[in-house]
């Protein structure tokens, strides 16, 4: 009998790009989503969907049960820094509670393999840039808090049982399908640069910046933007790794490049050339300065090879998208 590969979160952002990918790929991917942020019409044709949580244990046992699971790739989580600073019970609930209630049902069935979506946030404030995996795991917030839990749960878990694992600490992602068959959905979406291209195209009365008084050439954050097809290539890169048997590994996904949010919203007013209104806020809770990833480790373990390594690229695809939803 065939087996699948389980996509939580498949309907989201960057699951539906992998679902796509893992059809690409010749996987029969399957998608576990609750849609509370995911579209149903960002799966692709033929490809089976449960709608419900992933921390509901008898609902994926029973996923689990009708279908050989070759390995989990796990998006399903809440992945807002200052709602996890509001509401941080929600995001140990959804993010890290949820995600054991899988490990448990994945373990019970002998499923041997999980890419896990972590994230930049488990680093907290840096000590330096460009940041390695092997730097100190200091979050700030609930959210950094909530993912690096499930890294330490799937350490354990790896320990005890036949069982290996990539966590994939992802920088900023950003962009769309460039063929345009998916990409940032989420009306009330927090990424910069859908914000901006939102406000480019009149969705919005402009745009908020969050803080010009960090210690940044232009006082405003530094973020590193990772095209979401190469982040998803790197998922594909992962599965491939680990199935080749090679021991769990953790690794840093972006370009080792960082632009200010002033710089991201100066590409946005150029690609698009839209002039929109720019407002300056004071900061927001749990924001880092610099975020830029050391990606040696994914390039040299994983073979990761980016193709979309551009942010003018990446805005393109994203304002794209925009104007088709």
């Amino acid at each position: 009998m065939e087996s699948y590969i389980l996509v939580t979160g498949g309907a989201g952002y960057i699951g539906s790009h992998m679902t796509l990918a893992l059809q690409a790929a010749g996987e029969r991917p399957l998608v576990i989503d609750d849609l509370s942020t995911g579209r149903r019409d960002a799966i692709p044709d033929g490809v089976p969907l449960f709608q419900g949580s992933v921390g509901d244990a008898a609902f994926v046992g029973h996923i689990m049960d009708r279908y050989p699971i070759a390995a989990i790739v796990h998006f399903a989580a809440s992945i807002v820094v200052p709602d996890s600073v509001a509401q941080p019970l929600d995001y140990y609930r959804n993010n890290t509670a949820n995600a054991r209630t899988l490990l448990d049902c994945a373990v019970k069935r002998g499923v041997p393999h999980v890419v896990f979506s972590s994230t930049a946030a488990v680093y907290g404030e840096p000590d330096r840039t460009p940041i390695a995996e092997d730097q100190p795991t200091q979050p700030i917030n609930p959210y950094g808090r909530s993912k690096l839990m499930v890294e330490w749960m799937l350490g354990d878990v790896a320990h005890a049982h036949p069982f290996t694992y990539a966590a994939l600490r992802y920088f900023n992602v950003a962009g769309a399908d460039p063929e345009g068959r998916t990409g940032q959905s989420t009306p009330n979406a927090t990424h910069l640069i859908k914000i901006a291209v939102q406000a480019a195209l009149g969705k919005r009365d402009g745009l908020d910046v969050f803080g010009t008084d960090y210690p940044t050439a232009d006082g405003s954050c530094i973020r590193d933007y990772v095209h979401v097809s190469d982040l998803v290539a790197a998922h594909l890169d992962a599965l491939r790794y680990l199935r080749a048997g090679h021991p769990s590994i953790t690794c840093n996904i972006g370009y080792a490049t960082g632009y200010s949010v002033l710089e991201v919203i100066e590409v946005v007013k150029r690609v698009s050339g839209v002039d929109f209104p720019v407002r300056i806020k004071g900061r927001r809770a749990g924001d880092p300065a610099a975020l830029v990833a050391s990606n040696a480790r994914a390039r040299t373990a994983l073979g990761w090879t980016p193709r979309y390594d551009d942010l003018e690229t990446i805005v393109r695809h994203a304002l794209a998208w925009e104007k088709r939803l």
